[in-house]
């Protein structure tokens, strides 16, 4: 009796961690939905300023790119046909790209290659990005803050499914 018990609670120590793995979120972020967002400063490539907190009460989508990402190239002209040109005229919508350790030049590049019109902001160290990610983990990602500055949703690389649960996410918000 006393050896099944020893059993029965090892394999329910096992059952529980395991649980609480699989619950985590592996995509290398260091956020998740419900927490306030970092208020990082979005720097245009003209040298223009927009810290994220002046932004609040707005549905802010922030997309973490690079011009050596495939995905990140693939999934821009989508966000720019499916998202972009249905919000940039609403008051409560904002996105910005944000070019993950990449220049004034790799932003113009990357307009050239996506012929996206958001705009794209600069992260030349990756500060911007650690905020939201662990060190090692891929660019491709987007960041849907509510208008309280909470997280509402995230991506990883691009998927339609999650990127069409992203568009009915901001869409709700912004109800």
């Amino acid at each position: 009796m006393n050896s099944n018990f020893k059993y029965i609670v090892s394999l329910l120590f096992i059952l529980y961690f395991s649980l609480i793995a699989c619950t985590q979120d592996t995509r290398g972020y260091k956020v998740k939905v419900g927490d306030k967002a970092p208020d990082i400063e979005l720097v245009l490539p003209d040298g223009q300023k927009t810290k994220l907190s002046e932004l609040k009460g707005k549905v802010v989508m922030l997309q973490f790119t690079a011009t050596w990402c495939r995905v990140c190239i693939q999934e821009m002209p989508h966000i720019e046909k499916e998202i972009w040109d249905k919000l940039k005229t609403n008051k409560n919508f904002a996105l910005y790209g944000i070019m993950y350790k990449q220049n004034v030049n790799d932003a113009k590049k990357m307009y050239d290659l996506t012929s996206v019109s958001y705009p794209l902001t600069l992260d030349t160290d990756g500060t911007r990005f650690h905020q939201f990610s662990e060190k090692n983990a891929g660019v491709t990602r987007n960041i849907i803050i509510d208008q309280d500055g909470n997280i509402a949703f995230l991506t990883r690389l691009f998927n339609a499914e999650e990127f069409n649960g992203m568009v009915k996410k901001i869409n709700e918000l912004l109800k």
